[in-house]
């Protein structure tokens, strides 16, 4: 149901959607259904154009007359039974409204109908693929109706008969089974082939009533190409039966095919004319006018008959204002030529014998399309002017036509045209988390600012740990230090650094005025990296607690001897690439003679207020001190061990341990010489 329903909305023309929505709303209101039907469901099924509509009603067609012709739809004919209008819709639509009957034929060609529902007026039809309906009503629109298999004929592209007895009772269906073979290219089913073959025998046309004859012949000019048609049912013998004196002898050829180029050329462009009206003059072209006019007689919708004659008066009236002022410009002329009755504008384009029309028409089919071309839509898009945009169409119309008549032929032209029509530019968004993410942002600021002091505290303690180191007993030999490891380890120890730098200070004063540190030769003293203030605070940490200023000094001591260890080849090869390399000096700091004022303890970086909250438990907790007559080898490390096992470093760290035992400074230079002494390596 889906796909037709595609078909009926994407396969009709837009004029052709509007007369069946006009049928539809009349229906509904009288209370009828209404189906498509025949030909028109045949050429949606196949792919092939669809050229006339067969509507069907459940009830009275002839009801219907008044209520269509006030939709605007044209009463051109009926069926000899009064069962059927002929009806002709604006946009050139041709339509014939019928009723649901059901048909028997008591003698062969005399048809007997009456009123039925829509599955027995499919099975009265003639050929299978024309015994289909689509239903128009509302809850089943689209929905298929093949009671006799139709879809399979059109798929195998054959014509099979819905009676075996089709042919004998309406004996006009031979001749329409040969105007389908020539204009479809399909084949007749093997048993109706034989019947037909039969039937020509037989000579069943000689049944076939009047109206049939007028309607079948009028079907052959109403064909997209009624010449083929024409030749196909002359090979038959069925054009003597239609119209014993008209044939495709007397058919002009030539101009057929003018009139053809002229119509392809109108459809570019849009305008799709009915070309039945301007066909007719050429198809009898060569026939008598007593004939002629015998012909126009037998058709059943006389209202085309009235189209075919005023066809050439309504053309002469367009062409004169064609050639008006009003059309001299061309955005006039187009606007004329879109305007006017299709089959009007064919037989002019076709017929014309002006120059200046003819080149109008040139024009059209070539020239001025182009404009279409410069419409500049970037320059509309960047001016807010979008299809979605109120009276959109209508813009693009006058920019074309302006375009057409070279009156916008810059840039600055377009612009200055298209300015009225521009939107006022809409406010710019409001983004409601802009305020937090603002805070956030404040935030990481302020986090990444203690972060940034914290690592510089950290920074400048290691460099006053290897400034106190330098300061010793290496100053008094000019020999390298251990590298110390710096990084992450670093950072971690950064308040104990800190605390063992402050701490050695103290030990260095205690020693008396006269333990003045002896300095080498090139060692000279270099400024504190830390700030008085930083340095005043850490020294009143470590006068809190005396013995743990006492450890790191050993530590350092150890970390000494470890140095010149060393310097004289003892250190193993994995601590090699330590004691090669370079260490940046630094020169002991100074220290102020009176004591900085304190800092209050918010203002202090997190690492000194570590070391003071640190100072002062130890000096709340004193430890005893410990008795030297217990000391033991293994809590006495060599020099070398220290080295060997992290440097200075690891060193600071066990004297930092609670079960450690600190040496003095004065101690390690006495094991570091007699240990010299025993190996003269280590002394060289």
């Amino acid at each position: 149901m889906a796909d037709y329903i595609y078909l009926l909305e994407n396969r009709l023309s837009q004029a052709q959607q509007r007369a069946i929505e006009a049928v539809r709303g009349i229906a509904r209101a009288k209370g009828l259904t209404v189906f498509l039907v025949g030909g028109a469901v045949r050429d949606l099924t196949s792919g092939s154009p669809v050229r006339d509509l067969d509507l069907a009603v459940q009830g009275n067609a002839l009801k219907l007359k008044k209520d269509l012709e006030k939709a605007g739809a044209v009463i051109v004919g009926e069926t000899d039974s009064g069962q059927a209008l002929f009806v002709r819709f604006p946009g050139s639509v041709r339509m014939e409204v019928g009723s649901t009957l059901s048909v028997h034929y008591p003698k062969p060609g005399k048809a007997v109908a009456k009123a039925a529902t829509i599955l027995d007026d499919l099975r009265r039809r003639d050929f299978t693929a024309n015994a289909m309906a689509l239903s128009l009503n509302e809850g089943s629109y689209g929905l298929l109706m093949d009671p006799l298999n139709g879809v399979a004929d059109i798929e195998n592209r054959e014509l099979r008969l819905v009676s075996n007895y089709g042919f004998i009772e309406d004996p006009v269906r031979m001749v329409r089974a040969a105007r389908f073979a020539a204009r479809l290219g399909w084949q007749l089913e093997e048993k109706t082939q034989t019947r037909y073959e039969t039937g020509k025998a037989e000579g069943y046309i000689a049944a076939m009533q009047d109206f049939h004859r007028g309607y079948e012949a009028e079907e052959i000019v109403h064909e997209e190409d009624p010449l083929r048609v024409m030749r196909g049912l002359e090979q038959e013998g069925w054009m003597k039966r239609l119209a014993p004196a008209w044939s495709s002898a007397k058919v002009n050829v030539a101009e057929m095919e003018k009139l053809r180029e002229a119509q392809m050329q109108l459809q570019m462009q849009g305008i799709y004319a009915d070309s039945a009206a301007a066909q007719f003059p050429l198809l009898t072209a060569k026939m008598a006018a007593k004939d002629v006019a015998e012909l126009k007689r037998s058709f059943p919708r006389q209202g085309f008959v009235t189209e075919i004659e005023a066809l050439e008066g309504e053309a002469k009236r367009f062409a004169a204002e064609l050639g008006a002022k009003q059309a001299a410009t061309p955005s006039g002329a187009w606007k004329l030529l879109t305007t006017a009755r299709p089959e009007v504008v064919l037989w002019v384009a076709y017929s014309t014998k002006s120059a200046a029309l003819q080149a109008k028409f040139r024009s059209f089919y070539t020239e001025w399309p182009q404009a279409r071309q410069k419409i500049p839509f970037a320059v509309m898009q960047e001016m807010r002017i979008v299809p979605e945009l109120a009276g959109y169409d209508e813009l693009v119309e006058k920019v074309f036509f302006e375009l057409m008549d070279g009156k916008l032929g810059t840039a600055e032209e377009l612009k200055a045209f298209l300015e009225p029509y521009s939107p006022p530019a809409p406010p710019p968004p409001v983004h409601l988390r802009r305020s937090r993410a603002t805070k956030k942002d404040a935030k990481a600021s302020k986090s990444r600012k203690k972060a940034e002091a914290a690592d510089g505290v950290a920074d400048e303690s290691e460099e006053l740990e290897v400034s106190a180191s330098a300061n010793g007993d290496a100053a008094e030999e000019d020999e390298p230090t251990v590298a110390e490891p710096r990084g992450e380890a670093a950072k971690v120890e950064a308040p104990k650094v800190e605390a063992t730098k402050v701490d050695m200070a103290k030990v260095e004063a205690a020693k008396g005025a006269g333990s003045k540190p002896a300095v080498g030769k090139g060692a000279t003293p270099a400024k504190a990296s830390l700030p008085p203030k930083r340095v005043a605070a850490g020294k009143a940490a470590a006068s809190d607690n005396p013995a743990a200023a006492a450890r790191p000094a050993a530590a350092k001591a150890d970390a000494k001897a470890g140095a010149k260890k060393t310097a004289a080849g003892s250190v193993p090869a994995k601590n090699a690439v330590a004691a090669r390399a370079p260490v940046k000096k630094a020169a002991p700091a100074k220290v102020p003679g009176r004591a900085a004022a304190p800092i209050p303890a918010k203002k202090l970086p997190a690492a000194v207020r570590g070391i003071k909250t640190a100072a002062k438990t130890a000096a709340s907790n004193p430890k005893p001190k410990p008795n030297p007559a217990q000391k033991s080898k293994a809590q006495v490390k060599s020099p070398v061990k220290v080295a060997a096992s992290g440097g200075p470093r690891t060193a600071a760290k066990a004297g930092n341990r609670p079960a450690a035992k600190v040496l003095s400074t004065a101690s390690v230079k006495q094991t570091a010489k007699a240990s010299a002494k025993g190996n003269p390596a280590r002394k060289r």
